[in-house]
């Protein structure tokens, strides 16, 4: 098989542009001697004459124009990689996978992935829900590039395989029956609803948010009805089977259920990304981490 350089079909290709080895070696920054050597240098390794003699000129030989024919298109393709490449370093283009928990999907990947379509359309996110202990150990595996989760699930900060990245304090809202005493209340106070029957899972960082809230605001909560699912909380909500504590961006706005905003001891939940420390320099994740970050700035009120 012939050995091909692209350096050297290059100096061929100037030289066809340029029509002499002299006006070819000003082009390239050359001595026409170093041209001259590295063409026969391609001629040896190409195992064809490439250059004749025309007085004291040379001429492209027959099997010289047949191989640049075929080299006009390595050269396009070479260039092509060159654009994809360029791209790729300022993150207008590569692939980004994502391990994001239930309820930041719909909420903050899904709206960062709509804006990619139309800002970077060629950067390719591919999602997959996982809650905290999975996406942190697809993350680790390199398996996924980036992970959402709740701050109180991710690994400590100490952990040198990871870099933490802040993304969005997350309002908890009151959820009352339609027709609650309080539903209407000016100024609700979490505890307001220290002496209700609560709603949250028996188990779980969720159950936990919840009890650390109440706690943080003085009393243990009095947990009527257990359920982990946001459907079946809300619809004992709603039926006035007691209250509970919901994440903004996990519910919003529902009919049937009063969502109130708790006022002086508000709590919040706090989201963060994660990706594996150093490649937060990686371009096309960057872009994908400032994606998220306007889809949370456009929640924000």
């Amino acid at each position: 098989m012939a050995e091909w350089d692209l350096r050297k079909l290059r100096i061929l290709h100037t030289l066809r542009e340029r029509g002499t080895v002299t006006a070819t070696a000003e082009a390239l920054h050359m001595t026409p001697s170093a041209v001259s050597q590295q063409l026969t240098n391609l001629a040896r390794q190409l195992g064809v004459p490439l250059l004749e003699a025309q007085g004291r000129r040379v001429r492209l030989t027959d099997a010289a124009r047949l191989v640049l024919r075929h080299a006009d298109a390595v050269f396009e393709q070479v260039e092509r990689a060159d654009a994809a490449l360029a791209a790729y370093r300022d993150g207008e283009a590569g692939e980004v996978r994502v391990g994001a928990f239930s309820t930041a999907v719909p909420a903050l990947v899904v709206p960062a992935v709509r804006a990619l379509r139309t800002t970077h359309p060629a950067v390719t996110v591919h999602v997959r829900e996982a809650e905290a202990a999975e996406a942190y150990d697809l993350l680790a595996a390199g398996e996924v590039d980036l992970a959402l989760s709740l701050a109180a699930e991710a690994p400590s900060a100490a952990d040198a395989r990871f870099s933490r990245v802040p993304l969005l304090a997350d309002p908890l809202d009151a959820a009352l029956p339609p027709g609650h005493p309080l539903a209407a209340t000016a100024g609700l106070r979490l505890t307001d609803l220290a002496a209700e029957p609560w709603i949250f899972g028996g188990s779980g960082p969720w159950a936990d948010i919840t009890r650390r809230a109440c706690e943080a605001a003085g009393f243990t909560p009095h947990q009527g009805h257990s359920a982990s699912g946001w459907t079946a909380i809300l619809a004992m909500v709603e039926a006035g089977m007691g209250v509970a504590l919901v994440p903004r961006m996990a519910v919003g706005r529902r009919d049937g259920v009063v969502m109130r905003e708790l006022t002086a001891d508000r709590p919040v939940r706090h989201v963060l990304a994660a990706v594996r420390r150093g490649a937060e320099s990686g371009a096309a994740v960057g872009t994908v981490l400032h994606a998220l970050r306007t889809a949370v700035d456009r929640r924000q009120p």
